[in-house]
């Protein structure tokens, strides 16, 4: 995406800047909760290069406000696919303002479910004669203003029902039978990809693989009282899609079904997912998603259940301006595109870290967090800014297959990720 001339201020003050934080006691600690629709209206496309036909559930932006020691923090999670660039850039900002607080301190991941949107709107516009009736349609961006509006509406309207939180609580546990490694070798050594789903049972029934079977959940608690829970789990998350419906999957299958057992706000963020899938298990059913959302929701029902409270620590806010290394692209007239940094984020209080990271990071990156801080509660989302797409490690690149091939970054940007990963939680 060019750089526009407008964001260079905002690159020369944060270029001198490669990370920084946020720290103190978590006193006077409260937090706001808010949630809003934000399905497209029909006619827009959706991540398989569909039109929007039919809402099966509506798309949600839910999310939390944090505010401790005179600072005010923003972390939301939106049932879209991915938001890239400016216009991720805008709906940060958006968000910045409604909340009263500066754009480094706010994460906004998205779910990743296919059959949503995926956004990408260039302020440019087109050169005369470059649609292509082949292509799909873009994004409306007046369309994408107004659901801009509405996710900042929300989060303006939440600060008038502030409550106060006195500890916070992790816990986890396996899922059964629903992630899988995409990234499959066969005896010979080549790369064979299972995605979502997989008709060919001799690929959809290769070993798991490589996952994160681990399921992690933070909650915020007043007393005895539990106000929200935040569940991390690492898979694309769709079991079917390009057939023009709106839907949350198994993720808002699951997430909205315990929220109405439990009467209590619950978040769910995408982890580092770029080669993990429901491939094995996968049978584009209705009886197979209801399964599929039934072992995600017990899941998060024991990871809920396992849940140790402690009192609030030292709560620090990081940052990071992640420039990672680009493949050579160039615009229409030839003229070597220019990227932003990404500016990255993680909040720990005590114990516990949550990283949010950009793109489609490869499993490698969140297991690779966890080992930093072995004795400590790590959960990751994934899926902050998608300009990246794919980011590999180094070695993918040799073994071939499909992540590498659609990545826009060179091979080097796994050690540039990984040293963000360690700043992000404060390991030297």
């Amino acid at each position: 995406m060019p750089l526009l001339p407008k964001l260079l201020s905002f690159i020369l003050v944060v270029a001198c800047i490669i990370t920084s934080q946020y720290a103190g006691a978590a006193e006077g600690a409260r937090l706001a909760t808010f949630r809003c629709d934000i399905t497209p209206p029909k006619g827009q496309p959706l991540a398989g290069n569909d039109l929007l036909q039919t809402v099966e559930q509506p798309l949600l932006a839910k999310g939390v406000v944090l505010d401790a020691n005179g600072r005010r923090y923003v972390i939301c999670a939106l049932d879209w696919c991915v938001v890239c660039n400016d216009s991720y850039h805008k709906l940060r900002g958006a968000i910045a303002e409604a909340a009263g607080v500066s754009f480094s301190r706010v994460a906004v991941q998205t779910v990743h479910q296919h059959t949503a949107p995926a956004i990408d709107i260039d302020p440019a516009p087109k050169p005369a004669g470059k649609n292509d009736d082949k292509s799909p349609p873009d994004f409306d961006a007046k369309v994408y203003d107004a659901l801009v509006g509405r996710i900042a509406a929300a989060v303006r309207e939440s600060l008038d029902r502030f409550q106060p939180f006195d500890r916070v609580g992790a816990g986890q546990a396996k899922v059964d039978r629903v992630a899988s490694c995409r990234r499959m070798k066969d005896a010979e050594g080549k790369i064979r990809t299972r995605w979502s789903y997989v008709a060919d049972l001799s690929v959809r029934n290769l070993p798991e693989g490589k996952i994160d079977p681990y399921l992690k959940t933070v909650t915020f608690a007043r007393g005895e009282k539990p106000l929200v829970r935040m569940h991390y789990y690492a898979t694309h998350p769709q079991t079917k899609y390009r057939d023009g419906r709106a839907s949350s999957d198994i993720p808002g299958d699951a997430r909205e079904e315990l929220e109405r057992k439990e009467g209590v706000f619950q978040v769910y963020f995408t982890g580092c997912a770029g080669d993990v899938t429901l491939g094995k298990y996968n049978e584009q059913t209705k009886e197979n998603r209801a399964a599929l959302a039934g072992r995600l929701l017990a899941g998060m029902e024991a990871a809920s259940a396992n849940t140790k409270f402690a009192p609030l620590g030292v709560l620090r806010w990081r940052t990071h301006l992640f420039s990672p290394l680009w493949k050579k692209d160039a615009d229409a007239d030839g003229k070597q595109i220019e990227h932003r940094p990404i500016e990255l984020t993680s909040l720990q209080i005590g114990d516990i870290y949550m990283l949010h990271l950009p793109g489609e990071p490869l499993v490698d990156f969140q297991l690779y967090a966890r080992r930093l801080r072995p004795d400590s509660f790590v959960a990751v989302a994934g899926y902050g800014d998608d300009g990246t797409g794919y980011i590999c490690p180094k070695e993918a690149f040799s073994e071939g297959g499909y992540e590498p091939s659609a990545s826009l970054l060179e091979p080097e940007s796994e050690e540039l990720l990984k040293k963000a990963v360690a700043e992000l939680l404060g390991v030297e």
